[in-house]
């Protein structure tokens, strides 16, 4: 896996910015960042724009980011991509002509969903992980973490306050304008005040090795399952089995949504995104079994938790967003779809602006253990 390290611990958001903002990056460097939050030299590190993974959805040629409402800035798509000069999750070749630069996915998804995503998480899910952590011989530096397809960190701003000790967390994503962001607004202490330490690595998550994880103390991800093969997530249970190293999971698509009030258009648009979500190998709504049979393959434990968004009248601005862009994909999977969801689009839109309409967007949380680690339940 190709990597560019940069380093950063207890790091203070950026002048001018508040706490869990994303501040965009200073020209085209990322920048190293000490433990007391003194800004150094910059690293020379590429950072280009480059594609990214953080949430189940493909980028169609429409520009629809599936489940996430069509992107803001022109350029900017939820198109992942996992797989080095590879395909994108839509099918379009990672190659681009004449220097152009790649398409990335647009931040302010990630942060409209980020409240919606640590209120669904499935809490007890961390249980397990405490006794399994409590158990574990004295490690200097504390637990070393790796986040998959960080995104912009919202993983690492969920969990780290939950757990004790030192944390040094690795954060895999292949956008370096993403990495900086999850870097600047990382967590700074952990449960009990202890020290969190960061590192970024751009590179190929999908292609990770047991010897990637040497010293992991725990491997998680948030929204990834879904928009990985079948091939992806073996790689992923063997290199995690290999390195004896447990997995948390979070917030895998489960195929099922429900509106109030219904509508009779709700079974059509569901059965289509999700056959968007399959789309050239893709495993939408089909990744948690996928993963909890290469898990339980590998002698590993494995536990699933449904992790749901409740979406009101409070969350009206994601509500939105999701619509869009789950009408969307639903309508490029079946274009036969598209007068009747026109309407639908636009009478849900109504309701959800008025506070009428409410959404429950299913997921699943997977936490595999090493067996000595806990009974299945």
């Amino acid at each position: 896996m190709t990597e560019t390290t940069t380093v950063a611990g207890g790091l203070p958001a950026q002048p001018g910015s508040r706490e869990g903002a994303y501040p965009r990056p200073a020209g085209s460097e990322e920048t190293r960042v000490d433990a007391g939050g003194r800004t150094g030299e910059p690293s020379g590190a590429d950072a280009g724009p480059d594609g990214h993974g953080g949430h189940g959805g493909q980028g169609g040629s429409s520009g629809v980011i599936a489940g996430a409402g069509p992107v803001a800035r022109p350029g900017e798509r939820a198109t992942l991509r996992l797989r080095d000069g590879a395909d994108d999750a839509d099918g379009a070749h990672g190659e681009h002509d004449g220097g152009e630069e790649p398409p990335r996915y647009a931040p302010e998804w990630l942060q409209l969903r980020e409240p919606a995503d640590a209120a669904a998480r499935a809490a007890d899910l961390l249980d397990p992980l405490r006794a399994r952590f409590a158990d574990l011989p004295g490690r200097e530096g504390g637990l070393v973490v790796h986040d998959l397809g960080c995104g912009t960190g919202s993983m690492g701003r969920w969990l780290a306050p939950r757990l004790d000790g030192a944390q040094h967390w690795i954060l895999h994503d292949h956008d370096p304008y993403l990495l900086h962001f999850a870097a600047v607004a990382s967590a700074r202490s952990a449960a009990d005040g202890s020290r969190v330490s960061v590192e970024t690595r751009r590179g190929d998550v999908a292609r990770l090795t047991p010897d990637a994880l040497t010293g992991a103390s725990l491997v998680t991800a948030s929204a990834l399952l879904d928009v990985l093969t079948t091939e992806e997530i073996d790689a992923l249970a063997a290199a995690c089995a290999g390195a004896d190293c447990p997995a948390l999971l979070t917030l895998s698509v489960a195929g099922r949504v429900e509106l109030g009030p219904p509508d009779p258009l709700d079974a059509e648009l569901t059965e289509a995104f999700n056959d968007h979500q399959r789309r050239t190998g893709l495993l939408g709504p089909d990744a948690v079994t996928v993963a909890r049979e290469a898990f339980a393959a590998r002698g590993m434990t494995v536990r699933l938790r449904p992790s749901p968004w409740r979406l009101g009248p409070e969350q009206a601005a994601l509500t939105a967003q999701w619509l869009r862009g789950w009408v969307g994909a639903a309508v490029e999977q079946r274009p036969d779809l598209g007068e009747r969801a026109e309407r639908y689009l636009h009478e849900r839109l109504a309701a959800c602006e008025a506070g009428e309409l409410e959404a429950v967007v299913h997921h699943t949380d997977l936490l595999a253990l090493p067996r000595s680690s806990g009974a299945a339940s």
